[in-house]
């Protein structure tokens, strides 16, 4: 979710809820104690927040995090409703998707209080598996979809473009995925532009590449040449795919195994969020040692709703 501002400031909101919290120490190691089942999923969920803000005239941008765990008491869910601990997801009468955060920062405590309404484009329903087994889900649920933000804590209001999907597993992502990169880009016609870019344990990479249009309509197409990026700071690969190499404008989170991105399409001028992901790097212990700082868990929740 992203929008510049008439004053020239650049927001942009990343927001994950986890059922079964992928990138989690702590549902790893309860994996490698008792067992995939004997680890459920609910007792792992998290909401993640990522709120960034570049101000006018600014190279950088100021960054604000939150991946607080919880366990299964913390969680409520139906069809309509999912709250973790104190924030909650709702589907209104209207069709808007309401979320009222509730949740602190880390590793400085700040809260992030206040309501974000998505309002949903077009959803085409369609469901790609990233494994040959299909094991793995990704479902690009509303691609084209309009966000309003109204946050009491840190100040913040302003409303722009919004994307929605969604992933599922039945299995650790590590045990079936080296590596992956991901991005997306809404052209200035509407159309948003989607590369999924999957290297497998074992076999042959899978790249999907898709263009969906404002009412929903797909197209798969051909993948495009591979560009390169320059690896982070953690030295996480990370590369696109396009007909000339896109321009880097910001690396917004970077870390041991994972580094999120803001690159600009040099043909259309389109910004691209693109995310690369090394699962070989989160499966080595020492990186998962340093994952408590950014991700706290606070298992007990004697919370109401």
């Amino acid at each position: 979710m992203s929008d510049v501002q008439p004053d020239g400031s650049v927001q942009a909101l990343t927001l994950i809820t986890f059922i079964g919290s992928v990138f989690s120490p702590y549902y790893a190691w309860a994996r490698r104690q008792r067992g995939d089942e004997g680890a459920p999923a609910q007792a792992h969920c998290a909401v993640n927040v990522s709120l960034y803000r570049r101000a006018p005239g600014d190279a950088g941008f100021s960054r604000l995090w939150t991946m607080t765990e919880r366990g299964a008491s913390a969680l409520t869910r139906d069809a309509q409703h999912l709250g973790i601990g104190p924030s909650q997801l709702q589907w209104r009468a209207d069709g808007g998707l309401q979320i009222d955060l509730d949740e602190w920062t880390v590793p400085w405590p700040q809260r992030i209080r206040g309501r974000i309404t998505v309002r949903p484009g077009a959803m085409p329903g369609w469901s790609f598996s990233l494994d040959e087994a299909g094991r793995h889900q990704w479902q690009p649920i509303s691609p084209s979809s309009r966000v309003e933000v109204d946050l009491q804590s840190p100040r913040r209001r302003w409303h722009g473009e919004a994307y929605v999907d969604m992933n599922h597993g039945s299995r650790p992502l590590a045990r079936d995925f080296r590596s992956w990169q991901w991005q997306r880009a809404t052209a200035p016609d509407g159309r948003t532009a989607l590369l999924y870019d999957v290297q497998p344990v074992q076999g042959p990479g899978q790249v999907l590449a898709l263009s969906i249009e404002p009412d929903g309509r797909l197209r798969s197409l051909p993948p495009p040449p591979r560009q390169a990026l320059s690896a982070s700071a953690w030295q996480v690969a990370r590369h696109s795919r396009g007909h000339q190499a896109p321009q880097l404008l910001a690396t917004l989170e970077s870390g041991p195994f994972y580094c999120r991105s803001l690159l600009r399409d040099t043909d259309s001028g389109a910004l691209a969020m693109h995310e690369s992901l090394s699962l070989q790097r989160f499966d080595q212990r020492w990186v998962q040692a340093l994952l408590p700082f950014r991700m706290p868990r606070r298992a007990a929740w004697a919370g109401s709703h």
